[in-house]
C-alpha cells in the first residue's frame, strides 16, 4: 500500500491542537511537509516543534483567523507567490457555540458560515490551480457526524456542517478529473478539549457531573469508549495518501459505530 507523502505539502487549518494537530502529526509521519494554521502564533510554534521531521521536511506555520476570509485570502495568496504549492488541504475550524437554533443570534450563524464555509471555499479556489499543476490533490473537510444525524443542542454546527458537506460533494464531482479528491471526515466523540467543553456545559445544564455525561455517552457507542485524536488523524492521513486515489466525495464517520445511519 502506497502511503508515502514525501515531497508533498499539507496545509492544516486548526492545526495547533485537537483533531487538526492529530491529523498533522500523522501526515508528517507519512513524510509530508506540514504548514499549520490557527490564530495563536505561540501555540503554532510549539506544535510545529512536536512534528516528526526527516531531511526533506520543512514544517512551518501561518497565523490567521478563518473568521476573516479577506485576511485569509491575502495571507495564503502571499504564501503562494513564493512559488509554493500545496498538495493537501485540511479544512478544520473550532466548533461553533452550542445552543438551540431558536436561541441563536443570526450573527453567530453568519460568523460560523464565514469561518467554516467561506474561508474553505477561498482556500480551495487559491490552492486547486497548484494541485492541478502537480497532478495531485487531496482536500479533507473535518466536519461532524451531524451531517448524517443532527445533534441536539448544536444548532449552528448542524446547520453549517451540513452546508460544508454538500459544498464538498459538489466540489468532488467537479475536480476529480484532475487527480484531486474531496472527502469529509466526521469525528464522533473524541477525547479533545472541544469535547471537554461540551461535556462540561451539558453537565452544568443538566445538574449532573461530567463523569455522568461521559458514562451516558460511551454507553451509546458500540465501541464503549471515546475515540483518541490519533485514531482520527490516521483516517485523515490515509485519505490524503496515494492509496486513497479512488476514494472521492464520501462522508467517513470515525465514531466507534455510534452514528445510527449508513
Amino acid at each position: 500500500m502506497n502511503l508515502n507523502l514525501e515531497n508533498k505539502t499539507a496545509l492544516i487549518c486548526g492545526g495547533s491542537q485537537g483533531l487538526g494537530f492529530a491529523s498533522a502529526k500523522e501526515l508528517a509521519l507519512l513524510g509530508a511537509t506540514v504548514i499549520l494554521v490557527s490564530r495563536n502564533a505561540e501555540k503554532l510554534a510549539a506544535a510545529v516543534r512536536e512534528l516528526a521531521v526527516n531531511h526533506n521536511q520543512r514544517h512551518q506555520y501561518l497565523a490567521m483567523d478563518l473568521s476573516d476570509p479577506v485576511n485569509t485570502k491575502k495571507i495564503i495568496s502571499d504564501f503562494l507567490l513564493k512559488n509554493n504549492i500545496i498538495h493537501i488541504l485540511v479544512n478544520n475550524a473550532g466548533g461553533p457555540p452550542s445552543a438551540s437554533l431558536l436561541e441563536t443570534d443570526a450573527e453567530e450563524i453568519e460568523k460560523s458560515f464565514r469561518t467554516h464555509l467561506i474561508s474553505s471555499h477561498i482556500l480551495v479556489q487559491l490552492l486547486v490551480p497548484g494541485m492541478k499543476q502537480a497532478g495531485y490533490g487531496r482536500i479533507i473537510n473535518i466536519v461532524s457526524t451531524s451531517v448524517k444525524q443532527p445533534i441536539n443542542g448544536l444548532g449552528i454546527s448542524n446547520t453549517v456542517r451540513a452546508a460544508v458537506a454538500n459544498w464538498a460533494k459538489t466540489l468532488a464531482n467537479e475536480i476529480a478529473q484532475f487527480g484531486i479528491t474531496v472527502n469529509n471526515v466526521l469525528p464522533g466523540y473524541t477525547n479533545t478539549d472541544r469535547l471537554e467543553y461540551l461535556f462540561a456545559k451539558q453537565a452544568k445544564d443538566a445538574g449532573v457531573t461530567k463523569e455522568d455525561i461521559l458514562k451516558r455517552t460511551t454507553s451509546a457507542i458500540p465501541a464503549q469508549r471515546l475515540g483518541e485524536p490519533e485514531e482520527f488523524g490516521a483516517a485523515v492521513a490515509f485519505l490524503c495518501s496515494p492509496a486513497a486515489a479512488y476514494i472521492n466525495g464520501i462522508n467517513l464517520p470515525v465514531d466507534g459505530g455510534r452514528t445510527g445511519s449508513l
